[in-house]
């Protein structure tokens, strides 16, 4: 059965893939990016929807969420697929939090709180896309979530990850009774604009070694099976995956007290606003 599908960070890489195989599959796929111009090449082609927010903007992710709201009553899917790194020195967006926590974490979370009611309503599957820097990179401190102490691009972005894993993992927990299902994924290291020209750690191992990393089309496999199968049927709500399987986490990102103790602490750096 054909699906309404909202992917975000949908101009570029794995995003862009997901949207034009999803969409070829028979899929009604939403597509949403930042750039207007990337993201408007992805979706004319296909005569797709598309819409545009900045996610360093929780403004942005508000207007997103009104709109997406009042065009389709429809959500089968949310694939939480925006994310990105930033070089020295860490810096803060014009909502005063960490540029990588809110491109990679809370603008994601705060975009499907937002959703939460219209996802249940249709049985959906949130999608989080996360990465093996949870466990490479992170060092996750619930006190200091926004890397205040000892912050480096690599650490910020690990930790970011991890955070998508656990919301993934509460999601479940709060409200698979009630329907929603959501997984998290990693999609392997992939040949995309990701981290281009960038000086830090990731930057330079993605210019050295991009050669030799998976096409988008092959990082884009995972999120096009989850979003076209149906969670809690043909694979297990509330798991992280790599390679298309249920996989093992980061210590820290398989700890339910962390997980919910984490989405509290959201809450209330959201609380103005909700």
């Amino acid at each position: 059965m054909p699906k309404t599908i909202i992917i975000t960070g949908a101009s570029d890489g794995i995003g862009a893939a997901a949207v034009k195989r999803l969409h070829a599959m028979g899929h009604y796929v939403v597509v949403v990016g930042r750039d207007p111009e990337r993201t408007r090449a992805v979706a004319e082609p296909l005569g797709a929807p598309y819409h545009l927010a900045d996610f360093l903007v929780l403004d942005d992710v508000e207007r997103l969420a009104g709109e997406l709201l009042a065009n389709y009553p429809k959500m089968e899917v949310l694939a939480n697929n925006a994310g990105g790194t930033f070089e020295a020195p860490r810096a803060t967006t014009i909502d005063g939090h960490e540029k990588t926590f809110q491109l990679n974490y809370l603008s994601s979370w705060y975009l499907t709180d937002l959703l939460t009611e219209r996802l249940v309503e249709n049985q959906a599957t949130v999608i989080n896309t996360s990465s093996m820097a949870h466990w490479l990179m992170s060092r996750f401190k619930i006190d200091d979530l926004e890397l205040t102490k000892g912050w480096t691009p690599e650490r910020a972005y690990g930790n970011a990850k991890l955070a998508m894993i656990l919301h993934a993992r509460q999601l479940h927990d709060r409200y698979y009774a009630e329907g929603l299902k959501a997984i998290s994924l990693h999609p392997g290291v992939i040949n995309s604009s990701f981290a281009t020209g960038q000086e830090n750690r990731i930057g330079k191992l993605y210019s050295l070694a991009r050669r030799g990393f998976a096409t988008p089309e092959d990082g884009a496999k995972q999120l096009i099976r989850f979003a076209d199968q149906k969670a809690g049927l043909n694979y297990p709500s509330g798991r992280y995956f790599v390679n298309g399987s249920p996989s093992f986490t980061h210590p820290k990102a398989a700890n339910d007290e962390l997980a919910a103790r984490l989405w509290s602490l959201t809450e209330i750096m959201l609380a103005s606003r909700r």
